[in-house]
């Protein structure tokens, strides 16, 4: 197991600082290896996590069963009990679906609901609305909103942002919109705990005003993550910039050459993390030509896996 990091600050988000989007260990034979995620849930924590994503789009959630997600959100929260906070990505473009998952996600004692935009419906900003208050009403527990249009095809209007805010449990935001002016209107209108969901993103849209970020690439890079984020936290601009730099090579590795999750199960098996790199398809494994600029990035970031 890790040593544990050293004088981690503590602060009171319900949804921590640094989040990883957890992959879902899978097995050569492609079942959930459950053990490989309590192990992986452990080593985040000690290495500076103070919460996890379970089953969002890095954990493979729309190839995973019902039975498959709410067994890793019940194994997570055993493996890490109250030492981070653990949401749940428990929703789907279907509202009623979203629903059963977010209850029964609430019953094995997940702190927290992911609820993304419905993706593939693309509905009115009313029913994108509608459909994220209705799963807020259900569920005693504190909700971020995911808004990611490269994959829901549609964007979260801010103007609808601004509104869900009133909304008393949606007390954050994941933010992989890339629109840092439209994202800066969120942070002046709106209480909402913002996020940035892409990695390469985390230290400007804190400038702005975010409190973390939720990522992929810190699997790979934990401490280097928590002491960015703790660096903007405290103002250190001069140790946030040399650790955003130090973290490019490594975000590009992740996030620029295949799809993240197979980037991150790849790297995770060559630091001899995860036991077993496999996907579910449609996703498929890295070929070797895709794999040549994955190993480059990482040699420039002096890393010899």
């Amino acid at each position: 197991m890790s040593e544990n990091v050293a004088n981690t600050p503590t602060y009171d988000y319900p949804f921590g600082t640094l989040s990883v989007a957890m992959v879902t260990p899978f097995t050569a034979e492609g079942e959930v290896d459950y053990a490989a995620a309590a192990a992986l849930a452990n080593k985040l924590v000690d290495d500076g996590c103070d919460a996890l994503l379970v089953t969002g789009t890095t954990g493979e959630t729309s190839t995973l069963t019902d039975e498959e997600n709410l067994g890793m959100f019940k194994c997570v929260v055993d493996a890490v009990g109250d030492r981070a906070k653990v949401f749940a990505g428990s929703t789907t473009n279907d509202t009623r679906h979203s629903l059963h998952l977010t209850a029964e996600a609430a019953k094995l004692g997940v702190d927290g609901i992911l609820v993304t935009a419905p993706y593939y419906n693309k509905p009115s900003q009313a029913g994108v609305r509608k459909h994220i208050e209705t799963i807020a009403d259900s569920v005693d527990l504190p909700v971020m909103v995911y808004d990611i249009p490269g994959r829901a095809g549609i964007a979260i209007a801010t103007e609808t942002l601004i509104e869900l805010a009133a909304h008393p449990n949606i007390v954050a935001l994941k933010d992989a919109k890339a629109d840092y002016q439209e994202t800066t209107r969120v942070l002046a209108n709106t209480d909402l705990h913002v996020y940035s969901g892409d990695d390469g993103l985390t230290m400007p849209l804190m400038a702005a005003g975010a409190v973390g970020v939720v990522s992929v690439t810190a699997h790979i890079a934990t401490r280097t993550f928590r002491e960015l984020v703790d660096a903007m936290h405290a103002g250190d601009l001069e140790t946030a910039r040399a650790k955003h730099f130090e973290i490019d090579p490594l975000q590009r590795a992740v996030m620029t050459h295949v799809q993240g999750v197979v980037a991150a199960k790849t790297i995770l098996h060559w630091q001899g993390v995860l036991p077993d790199p496999t996907v579910r398809l449609p996703l498929v494994a890295a070929s070797e030509e895709e794999l040549a600029p994955i190993r480059a990035d990482l040699a420039e970031a002096g890393w010899d896996l």
